[in-house]
């Protein structure tokens, strides 16, 4: 008997916020690039640009000046005519896609990246993000607490909400091999050569508490902190002392290989992928215990979990994990990364649900 041929994967359109490398547009591009790879036709466009994106930003063309500009919302339309089924990564493009694909025949999936009791505190925007959600013909959530949190809060079907993990791509985040290899880093990085160095990764912005991450900074003589990343407290901040302010970084893995410890000190997140990238890359972490961090820093065992808000709290954590040997913190850390949030796995659960969307 002559062998089935294969099933035609659906043609995908991701669709991010902006251009700019960080979160949801983070799994998108690495999803994106995966599904070429494994010949399934599928594009990349960002609703609005943004002046942060820099050149590493043209991976994805822009749609329209703003997210919901009628101009953006019609290049949308346009674009979702050459796919089978249209991904919206983050709560900004969940409206666009709701409103840009209303009367359409093409389905779109919403991703939820961050914690939806935070993004929704109000009851107003409550129903409005719920009625959105309702128009989706599929809903993806970063762990099974924040699919729990979209059914009740929401009232979704729970047939049409999947949990698939965050994700990144092992190979982009390879472990220091040695000490000179980390010298080597920090020496490209322009970080002192010696001595404890704590990395923090985000957007310099409110919801991210990068100040709790200088206070911490003041209780522990003799540590370094290297800040990756830009946004609208960079100036209110900076100068500070043995705190080093990177800017925005294409690539935060040499960051990774340079530092001892990350520290995550958010007062919001969902699955946050820099934690995911740390733990690949064999780095311990001190972390809130907010949304479900908890999925990827398993206190005690792959790093540390202490309550939001605290300063004290967070540098005592600090100076027990760098006090401490290290290697088998960082050994768990990438095991447990690699068994649950590899992107080879988590494109396979990706490809079965667009193929249901589809049909």
């Amino acid at each position: 008997m002559a062998d089935a041929p294969p099933v035609p994967q659906p043609r995908v359109l991701h669709v991010i916020t902006d251009p700019r490398r960080r979160g949801a547009q983070n799994l998108a591009r690495d999803l994106h690039r995966e599904l070429l790879r494994r010949g399934q036709p599928s594009a990349l466009r960002a609703l609005h640009p943004h002046p942060d994106a820099g050149p590493d930003g043209t991976d994805a063309p822009v749609l329209g000046p703003s997210r919901h500009h009628p101009a953006t919302l019609r290049a949308l339309r346009r674009a979702a005519r050459d796919a089978d089924v249209v991904v919206a990564h983050g709560s900004s493009t969940l409206q666009a896609c709701a409103v840009a694909l209303l009367g359409s025949r093409v389905p779109f999936v919403y991703v939820n990246i961050g914690d939806p009791r935070h993004w929704t505190a109000s009851p107003a925007r409550r129903l409005r993000v719920g009625a959105m959600l309702h128009r989706a013909a599929a809903v993806s959530a970063i762990s099974d607490g924040a699919r729990e949190v979209l059914l009740e809060r929401f009232k979704l079907p729970a047939r049409r909400v999947r949990t698939i993990p965050n994700a990144r791509a092992a190979e982009q985040y390879p472990p220091a091999a040695d000490d000179a290899e980390r010298r080597t880093a920090r020496a490209e990085l322009g970080l002192p050569p010696d001595g404890p160095l704590v990395a923090w990764v985000g957007a310099l912005s409110a919801e991210k508490r990068p100040d709790l991450a200088l206070a911490a900074l003041e209780r522990l003589p003799g540590v370094t902190l290297a800040l990756a990343g830009e946004g609208p407290l960079r100036a209110a901040l900076e100068p500070a002392e043995r705190a080093h302010f990177l800017g925005r970084l294409t690539d935060p893995a040499p960051l990774y290989r340079a530092a001892d410890a990350l520290l995550l000190t958010s007062d919001s997140e969902g699955v946050p992928g820099v934690l995911i990238e740390a733990a690949l890359a064999g780095l311990p972490a001190v972390a809130t215990d907010v949304g479900w961090v908890s999925d990827v820093v398993r206190d005690g065992r792959t790093g540390t979990l202490v309550p939001p808000g605290d300063p004290d709290l967070l540098a005592d954590a600090l100076t027990a994990l760098l006090g401490t040997d290290r290697a088998p913190l960082a050994a768990a850390a990438r095991s447990h990364a690699l068994a649950h949030f590899a992107l080879d796995p988590v494109t396979d659960a990706w490809q079965r649900l667009l193929r249901d969307v589809a049909g």
